[in-house]
């Protein structure tokens, strides 16, 4: 009997010893693998972190790359000329330049990162208007004036359907020579200090170009873009027993509105272009009653361009 309870507690002290060692191999191996799982994720979030920085960086920089814009030199080289630059870390689209907003003139860009070009500059004061973009579309303006004195100097001013040339100098002149848009050249010679010309106004948009020379061979040039356009024709009559007086209007564009004031006081206005068509309007005819006594009357039409005439006179009845 000793002898089997002997052997029962061997069984179980084999049993015991052999679960401690169990469960001491156990205990390192799981500790083990947590820290070697959080090492792992603990890497792969920094690695996370660091991509999404550099990403993020990377946009940026890309944005202030983009935003970039062209830059504008311009150099007062001489009197009468500018060296304008134009400079980029793209390259540019659009480049033009225009005097006063008469009229912009382009600068071939081509696609490179700088463009240079010589302006010349008008004599008098004059703005001028710069403007740059690149591919990505960020553009840049410049605007500035400059007064450039001369000896020369041309005036033009419209005078009913035709222009009026007006040009004086310090010294005496030789010729002046205008032409409209590549046309011929007209010359005219001057005796003296000054003239004046009364030329035709072609019918359209065209660009009138006059050239003046002066003894000492200095030399005006001016440009200038002008409309031709005709003026109505007006007429204001009374009739045979001067109870009325009638107005006669013709156009080539047609008659829009007519006024007409009586005695300074009583104002009166025709909206044709929204009660008649246009072959009805081109020439038209208007009848109104005199007053007693005197009617002093004046009338104004006006074309489609807006270009108008106006007609005064004075009638008894």
């Amino acid at each position: 009997m000793n002898q089997i309870l002997s052997i029962e507690n061997n069984s179980r002290e084999k049993v015991k010893n052999k679960t401690k060692t169990k469960n001491k191999n156990n205990g390192p191996i799981e500790i083990h693998t947590i820290l070697k799982f959080f090492s792992i994720a603990i890497l792969i979030f920094g690695i996370c972190i660091i991509g999404t920085g550099s990403y993020s960086m990377y946009k940026e920089s890309t944005k202030e790359v983009a935003k970039t814009k062209p830059v504008i030199y311009v150099e007062q080289t001489s009197e009468t000329e500018i060296l304008l630059r134009v400079t980029h870390d793209k390259e540019l689209a659009t480049i033009t330049y225009d005097w006063n907003e008469e009229g912009a003139k382009q600068v071939e860009a081509n696609g490179k990162k700088e463009v240079e070009t010589t302006i010349e500059i008008p004599t008098g004061t004059n703005t001028l208007k710069v403007y740059a973009s690149d591919i990505n579309g960020q553009e840049i303006k410049y605007e500035k004036v400059y007064t450039v004195e001369s000896d020369i100097n041309i005036n033009i001013e419209p005078e009913g359907n035709n222009l009026k040339l007006t040009v004086n100098g310090i010294n005496q002149l030789q010729y002046m020579t205008y032409r409209w848009d590549e046309g011929e050249e007209t010359r005219v010679d001057i005796e003296g200090n000054q003239i004046e010309e009364t030329i035709e106004i072609p019918r359209g948009l065209h660009t009138l170009t006059i050239i003046v020379v002066d003894i000492n061979n200095k030399t005006e040039t001016k440009e200038q873009e002008v409309n031709g356009v005709t003026k109505p024709k007006l007429e204001v009559t009374a009739d045979d027993n001067s109870e009325n007086f009638i107005i006669k209007a013709s156009d080539e564009q047609g008659i829009k509105k007519i006024e007409f004031i009586i005695n300074e006081t009583e104002k009166f206005r025709l909206d044709l272009a929204s009660q008649l068509s246009l072959e009805e309007r081109k020439e038209f005819e208007y009848t109104y009653p005199l007053h007693d006594g005197e009617n002093k009357l004046e009338v104004t039409v006006y074309n489609e361009s807006d270009v108008t005439e106006t007609f005064k006179a004075l009638f008894n009845k």
